[in-house]
């Protein structure tokens, strides 16, 4: 176990930030998997707009690489073209 006091701290904090990430992670997974199953052309076009700015804020927040961001939205794009 930690012996200093910013140890102890960044265990603190590390955990914190595990958790928010986690949160935001998932949550953008279901959002996007609630745009893939959508069949309403007109639903899933103003869903995906939100979709790309979470997919956009977990790329800046290296939650997810930047790559992968750009995989996702073109993809999600092409599934609302799609329908």
């Amino acid at each position: 176990m930690a012996n200093h006091k910013s140890a102890l701290k960044r265990i603190r904090t590390s955990e914190k930030k595990r958790v928010l990430n986690k949160y935001q992670h998932k949550t953008t997974r279901n959002a996007i998997k609630a745009l893939r199953t959508s069949t309403d052309k007109n639903d899933a076009s103003q869903k995906l707009s939100g979709v790309i700015a979470m997919i956009d804020k977990l790329a800046k927040k290296n939650i997810i690489h930047a790559n992968k961001a750009s995989n996702l939205k073109s993809k999600l794009t092409k599934h609302v073209a799609t329908l």
